[in-house]
Parts: C-alpha cells; structure tokens; sequence
C-alpha cells in the first residue's frame, strides 16, 4: 500500500535521477551527480534517504548551497532548494562562474516568475544556457516522518506555524499572510504527492478557515488549468476524482489545547517529551559523556510495533528480541565450534565462515548474518534508548 512517506520517498528518487523513472536495476548504472540543497531540503531528505541510498541514486557528494564549493565542471549538479531570494542569488552566482557540467534546478514550491528570469538572466550572463536542463517546481514543502505522518517545517521556538506565532496579538497582517500562504502551499503540496482532490472541512472565522479558503482556491485554480494540471489522470488516482475522496480537516490548536498538557507514558510519547528527538534523530550522551546520534529508520521493526505501547511493553519486547538473538548467536558458535573455528565472537570469524560452506546449516546462518547483525544494532539501539528514559524518569 502507498503511504505519503513512500510517494514523496519515490519522488525524490526520480528527482535525483535527474526527473526520469527511478530503476535500481543493476544493469543500469546511475548517472554520478553532486547534490545541493538548502536547510529545508536537507530536512525534508534526511528522514527518507540515507547516504547508501543517495549513493544508490548516483549522488557521489551531498553539500549545502550556502557552504564554501569549489568548481566541479565535468560533474551535474541537482539543487534541491526553496525559491527564496536569497537561495537563488547563490544560485545565480553559480550559473556566472560555470560551475558545473549541468544544472538540475528543483524547487521545493513553485519559483515566481521574476526569480526565474533572474537565473535565466544568469545562464545567459554566464554563457551557459545549453547547460541549464531542467527547472522543475516539485511540489515537496513538506517532511515526511512516518508512512501517514507528517510536518510542515523542521520544530524550533522560533518557528513560524507555532501556536505562538499564529496567536500573537502583535503579529502584522502581512506576517500572519505570508503564514497562512506558507501553509496551504505545504497541504498543496501533500494533495499533489497524493495524487487526491480531499474535501476540505475548517471551522469558521479563524486562521484554519483562511487556510481551508487559500488551498481551496489552490486546487481549483489548477483543476481549471488544462495545460498544466497537476491532477492528471498519470498523477492522481481516478477514483478520488468521484465519490471515493478523503476529507481534510484543518483545526485551531486552540479548540484541544489539553492535548498539549497531556504527557502520555508510550514509548514513542516519551521519547518525544525526554530525549532530544528531531527528524527521527536521537541525541544522547552515553556514559562516558560522548555525544551519540540514533536514528529510527521505516524499517525498524520493534519501534514500528510497539511505539504506541506502554514502556513496560516495550522493555519486555526488547528483553524478547535479545534473548532471539542470543539463540541465533549460540547457534553460529556451535557450528563454528564443530568445524574448528576459533573465536568468541560471530564478527570476527565472519570472513572465516565464509570461506567455509562445508555444510549447509553453515552456509544458512553465514547468510543470516547481516540481519543478525542489524538486530544487534536496533536491539542496542533501543536498549540504550529505554535505559536513557529510565534514568531521566529517575531524576
């Protein structure tokens, strides 16, 4: 089943194949490119893609656009930004300088048309407007955190959608636009990752009514668009165009503000309100004060399950995957130990074992063991994240 997390995921692997279908066909080799984005971008690929997967997808070298780069002029350049103005001044720049081989721009909502002549201006400057293949508006204001899960921008106490800013008595008309604008671009932009036309529900005369109003004539003003609708039949699944369309309700915070006070002992609740949890990301200092970072990936199995569980649940489904494990382990150790390979560990002989397939319960478990050894790391992983809760909890 498609989720928002695996259409935006797909997405992105298309962008980064330079707009064209994405294939992981080992008969294909990727075309090698640099990639730049700008802060939101990097927020918006780093939950979806890791570096093997950026590697999978030919990005050899990953930077950020505001960063110190030096000219690559035999290598392709995809910039994955938002169309500020700033952004596109650097941008600019780098067309006049010739930096690159070739220029992918994608942009993470619709570039206004006085920007793009700015860098068409630019590529002209440069003398490189053979150079410049494709700019692309991708639709992609948004970060994806689970399958049906999702944020408009990256948490900080400043940001603009918080209940603060959007309840702040001072706040200019022109700032409280530019937010609500900010918003319905984002949902515009989930409505064409899904390919659904929703029906819209908002209560009255308030910001989500403002918001409701702007997406509303977002998506009209592109229905009516025959040359460039986004709601095609190749993008949008036919049915939702009839009876069966979802229903997107938009609220003001301030009709549940209990919810806020409301401080749950799930595991994925207390991760969020104790440790430091950002775009998936753990940050937690082990017991010799180093700094470590743990990541929860789509694939994680344990947090899948149980992140929505009690804690006691989730320390006896820990306890549970370790003493597997261990079997698992035991098991290695024993036919290592009825072949003669020395060694504790099922690390170190692992180049042992593979030299070895004498019998096949052998060669079974030497298959097994780059997912015993995932195990180990998200069995690890959320040991040392529940003993961390544990502790804090404690104090």
């Amino acid at each position: 089943m498609e989720t928002l997390r695996s259409r935006q995921t797909a997405a992105l692997k298309q962008m980064l194949n330079l707009n064209q279908p994405f294939t992981q066909s080992l008969a294909v080799e990727p075309t090698w490119k640099l990639l730049i984005f700008d802060g939101y971008g990097q927020d918006i690929i780093s939950p979806l893609l890791n570096v093997k997967q950026l590697r999978e997808a030919g990005v050899t070298l990953h930077m950020h656009l505001n960063s110190q780069r030096e000219t690559l002029p035999d290598v392709p350049a995809v910039y994955f930004v938002s169309p500020t103005e700033s952004n596109i001044q650097i941008i600019c720049n780098d067309l006049r300088k010739s930096m690159y081989d070739s220029y992918y721009f994608n942009m993470i909502y619709p570039l206004p048309r006085p920007l793009l002549e700015d860098l068409a201006l630019s590529a002209v400057e440069g003398g490189i407007v053979q150079q410049v293949q494709k700019v692309t508006d991708q639709f992609l204001a948004f970060i994806s955190l689970e399958d049906d899960l999702f944020m408009l921008s990256r948490y900080s106490q400043t940001s603009p959608y918080s209940f603060f800013a959007l309840n702040n008595p001072s706040a200019s008309d022109e700032s409280m636009n530019r937010i609500i604008s900010s918003i319905a671009n984002g949902l515009f932009s989930i409505c064409i990752t899904l390919g659904v036309v929703p029906i819209i529900k908002c209560p009255k005369n308030n910001a989500a009514e403002r918001v409701a109003e702007k997406l509303d004539q977002k998506i009209r003003d592109n229905l009516r668009d025959a040359r460039n609708n986004l709601f095609t039949q190749e993008n949008v699944r036919a049915s939702y165009l009839n009876i069966h369309r979802p229903v997107l309700v938009i609220a003001d915070r301030s009709l549940d503000l209990s919810t806020m006070l409301h401080h749950t002992w799930t595991y994925q609740a207390m991760i969020a309100d104790i440790l430091d949890m950002d775009l998936n990301r753990i940050r937690m200092k082990d017991k010799n004060g180093r700094q470590k970072d743990y990541e929860f990936s789509n694939e994680d199995k344990l947090f899948n399950s149980y992140k929505g569980s009690a804690f006691p649940l989730v320390a006896e489904a820990i306890q549970e995957d370790l003493e597997a494990y261990r079997k698992n382990e035991e098991e290695i150790r024993r036919l290592k130990d009825s072949m003669g390979i020395e060694g504790s560990t099922i690390i170190e002989n692992e180049s042992d074992l593979l030299l070895d397939s004498a019998t096949n319960k052998l060669s079974s478990a030497v298959g097994s063991l780059p997912e015993l050894l995932e195990k180990k790391r998200l069995i690890d992983l959320h040991t040392n994240v529940a003993t961390a809760l544990l502790d804090n909890i404690k104090k």
